[in-house]
């Protein structure tokens, strides 16, 4: 018999692993973006789910920009 795929436990620990690492990435994300008061990039960030692409590329090079050394 064929099983369902939402059934599946190898699918169910995928979607809960996906959520948990988009979850803290958004959240770290996020946390920068409102102590850099930039509205812009926060309701970007808040409404694009790219499972935590998008938040990863921000931390680590666009939150970086304008920045003094």
């Amino acid at each position: 018999m064929k099983q369902d795929l939402v059934s599946n436990p190898y699918f169910i620990a995928f979607i809960v692993i996906a959520a948990i690492w988009t979850i803290i990435w958004k959240g770290l994300a996020l946390w920068k973006v409102a102590k850099k008061n930039d509205m812009a990039w926060f309701v970007v960030l808040l409404v694009v789910n790219t499972v935590g692409i998008l938040e990863i590329l921000y931390l680590f090079f666009f939150s970086k920009m304008g920045e003094k050394k």
